[in-house]
């Protein structure tokens, strides 16, 4: 790892470092692979077995790109992943970076601004979840249509770099319609009927209270994770389309009246996961089928 970016993750990193840090890092991976993807996939807490389906996969730990920690979160490798699923090139994020590591919020979201630096147009991110909504049970897939972010954190914070986003990005409609209606389109295609609804992006690592989750109802939520809302400020401030889903691996706080366990979440990806992964192949297929990027 290049000495000048083997820095203490929770050093801030301001918008206008990211060009320099994102110049390092291409560099690096062009060194393995060639591949230019069209969409960039971040695979959640128990959700990495997509990457099981790439042909032609090249796999680069974290630890090996400058400037990224290995990651800690059970349930999340931590390798990027560039190969073909449904014969479209693609990256893949086999686990992610989380504020609750200790990271910095520029450092949570290089990795979705890699993927667009190495030809991603399309972002789809998705992440394990209590449920908030009491409709939506434990192995519900919920399209995401907004979000909350309640992280208190902001990867736009300090000098912005004009050549990446706007200082001041829009963020009215972050996770676009028409991603959305063909997640939609590609779960029926298998049978499925996905849900929609919004997310809360809280840091965590504590999992919610019971009058935490009866808030988050009130404001409009229905489901929460410790992920995701950065990587979608960051995504669209760079210009990238975005979409995402959900896994509700549980019902939140106080719903059931039994104790939360991350265990309970890996759980509910192991049987969830591979529904997920038929949507995102269908919905890859679907988009070269029809030309879409």
């Amino acid at each position: 790892m290049p000495a000048e970016l083997d820095v203490d993750p929770r050093t801030p990193i301001p918008p206008s470092e990211q060009p320099a840090r994102l110049a390092r890092l291409e560099a690096a991976v062009r060194a393995r692979t060639a591949i230019v993807p069209r969409y960039g996939i971040v695979l959640g807490s128990g959700l990495g077995g997509l990457a099981d389906d790439l042909a032609g996969p090249v796999a680069i730990p974290f630890a090996d790109l400058p400037g990224w920690p290995a990651a800690t979160a059970p349930g999340h490798v931590g390798r990027l992943l560039l190969g073909h699923l449904e014969r479209t090139p693609v990256v893949l994020l086999q686990g992610r970076l989380h504020l609750y590591e200790g990271n910095d919020p520029g450092l949570v979201v290089e990795p979705v601004l890699l993927m667009g630096r190495l030809g991603a147009a399309t972002i789809l991110l998705t992440n394990a979840a209590g449920g908030i909504n009491p409709a939506f049970g434990a192995g519900t897939l919920m399209v995401i249509a907004d979000h909350l972010n309640l992280t208190g954190r902001t990867p736009l914070l300090g000098p912005n770099a004009d050549e990446i986003g706007p200082r001041f990005p829009d963020l009215t409609a972050v996770y676009a319609r028409k991603l959305r209606e063909r997640l939609h389109s590609a779960a029926a295609g298998e049978g499925m009927e996905l849900a929609e609804g919004v997310y809360a992006g809280l840091l965590g690592p504590a999992y919610e209270t019971p009058a935490e989750v009866r808030m988050l109802a009130t404001l409009g939520a229905d489901a929460v994770g410790m992920s995701t809302v950065l990587e979608a400020i960051a995504a669209r401030w760079a210009g990238l389309e975005v979409c995402g889903v959900s896994l509700v691996t549980n019902a939140g706080a106080g719903y059931t009246g039994q104790p939360l366990t991350h265990e309970e979440v890996l759980a509910a990806g192991a049987e969830a996961g591979p529904r997920l992964a038929r949507v995102i192949r269908r919905f890859i297929l679907n988009s070269r089928e029809s030309g879409s990027v």
